[in-house]
């Protein structure tokens, strides 16, 4: 067979195995690509939820709402062992924390523990949350995940040197209504003064993996690379109208609050006894500490 027969023959097979070639490469390409994201995304989720022991998560969990219970002003006994639970975990005999008691406007204090600088005078960073919950409830998303959540926050950075101070902060009334909320939340802007940096108001921390940033003014969120923590949504799309979150409260004291939760807030009628998925509780906490690495560089 002469060579142009060959070559006659060759070129049709060329044309299909070409085109199906490329075809089926590029499939390939995008198949390792999209599969190789999916692989990043799920290995960051990870990285998140293995900086927070979803066991040690579900014990805290498991006093706060069971142990525990209902934690209004009414009942004293419940929220002074609150009180105790938070001082036991950050105290020095764990953590290693001094826990600073601030008065507060009835029998139960503020709590306080610091992390200190490299720079003293760099403008602070607050965590803050409350350890109260509504009358008749147990408080799982209010606000039993948001302590949970920022006593891993608090334990997880105590050992770091930050470019900035963090300050962690425990409000005994933010939740119950009959409770002086206003006046403790006065006592809180007092204490935070006029330089932070950041205030992050931390509850209902249950609902999901990633986080949601809310402020009812959007210059105050903070200034961070945040897409893989999460999303930032207006508050009035967040509080639902109404304005007695923590955040808010500051908010209308002058205070650039930013409320950081992964749910809206719960509407007056909700249910809230349910013990929430540790694990979800676990890596939305592993989000919050990265949150708050990344401000306080």
């Amino acid at each position: 067979m002469s060579d142009e027969m060959k070559k006659s023959r060759l070129v049709p097979w060329l044309l299909v195995i070409l085109p199906t070639w490329v075809v089926v490469s590029a499939g390939f390409g995008l198949f390792k690509y999209f599969s190789d994201e999916k692989a990043a995304a799920i290995e960051e989720a990870q990285r998140f939820a293995k900086s927070v022991s979803a066991e040690s998560m579900a014990d805290d969990l498991n006093k706060i709402i069971h142990v525990i219970g209902e934690r209004p002003a009414e009942k004293p006994d419940k929220l002074s062992a609150t009180s105790s639970m938070i001082r036991g975990v950050l105290g020095p005999s764990n953590t290693g924390y001094e826990v600073k008691t601030v008065t507060g406007p009835g029998v139960f204090p503020l709590l306080h523990v610091t992390i200190p600088s490299l720079k003293a005078d760099a403008a602070p960073l607050w965590v803050l949350t409350s350890y109260d919950s509504p009358p008749g409830s147990r408080g799982a998303e209010r606000n039993a995940t948001g302590l949970a959540a920022t006593l891993a926050a608090a334990q997880a950075l105590a050992g770091e040197k930050p470019a900035r101070p963090m300050h962690f902060l425990f409000l005994p009334h933010a939740n119950d209504p009959n409770s002086p909320v206003a006046e403790t939340a006065l006592i809180a802007s007092k204490l935070i003064g006029s330089a932070a940096k950041a205030i992050l108001c931390v509850e209902a921390m249950g609902a999901a993996e990633t986080l949601i940033l809310s402020s009812r003014d959007t210059t105050a969120l903070p200034a961070v690379e945040f897409a893989d923590l999460g999303k930032i949504l207006g508050a009035d799309v967040i509080c639902l109208g109404e304005d007695t979150d923590l955040a808010s409260i500051l908010f209308e004291m002058g205070q650039p609050a930013v409320r950081v939760a992964t749910r809206p807030m719960l509407l007056p009628d909700e249910e809230d006894d349910k013990l929430p998925f540790a694990p979800t509780l676990a890596a939305s906490s592993g989000r919050l500490i990265e949150l708050v690495r990344r401000l306080a560089k």
